[in-house]
C-alpha cells in the first residue's frame, strides 16, 4: 500500500500526515485525529452521521477521500465551540439550542443534524419551517427525537 502526505486544515489547526488514497475523511478524523464528533452511520454518505463542513458545507466525510480535501478547511463538531472569556469551552449557538432543546436521544444522528444546521443557518439565518425540513432531510434519526430537532433549529436561528 502505498502512503501519500496530506496535509489537513482541521478546526483551524494545520495537520500533516501520509495516508492511503483510500482513506476517507472519516477514517482520519477518527482514527488519526481523534475526532469523534463525525460518526460511521452507514460508510455510504447517506444517513448523514458523519457529516462535517468542508468550506462551510455541510459535506459526508465517509465517501470523501482524504486526500481529495486538499487546503479547504474542515469543521467538525468539535470544532464548533468557542473558548469564553472564562477560559472554558463554551458550545456554539446551535449545539446550545440542541441541549435547551433536549434533541437527543441516542446521539448519534446528531453530529450531522448540528453540523447540517450549522451550514444552514450560515447561509440562510432565518430559514422557514419547511426550509429547515428540507436542510435535514438527508440526516437519518432512529430514535424519533425529529420535533425535538426541529425545535433546537428554530431555537439556533432565533437569536440570529
Amino acid at each position: 500500500m502505498q502512503l501519500r502526505e496530506v496535509r489537513l486544515l482541521v478546526n483551524g489547526e494545520s495537520r500533516t500526515l501520509a495516508v492511503s488514497r483510500h482513506a476517507t475523511l472519516l477514517a482520519v478524523l477518527r482514527n488519526d485525529f481523534g475526532l469523534n464528533g463525525p460518526k460511521y452511520g452507514c460508510g455510504r454518505g447517506a444517513c448523514g452521521a458523519c457529516t462535517v463542513l468542508v468550506d462551510g458545507i455541510a459535506a459526508r466525510s465517509c465517501v470523501i477521500p482524504a486526500v481529495a480535501i486538499g487546503q479547504r478547511p474542515i469543521t467538525t463538531l468539535e470544532g464548533l465551540a468557542t473558548v469564553g472569556p472564562d477560559g472554558q469551552r463554551q458550545p456554539h449557538p446551535v449545539q446550545q439550542a440542541f441541549i435547551d432543546a433536549q434533541a437527543a436521544q441516542c446521539g448519534y444522528c446528531l453530529n450531522g443534524m448540528i453540523m447540517s444546521t450549522v451550514a444552514l443557518l450560515s447561509r440562510n439565518p432565518s430559514p422557514s419551517a419547511q426550509q429547515i425540513r428540507d436542510a435535514l432531510a438527508g440526516n437519518l434519526c432512529r430514535c424519533g427525537t425529529h420535533l425535538e430537532i426541529l425545535e433546537a433549529v428554530a431555537r439556533a436561528a432565533a437569536p440570529l
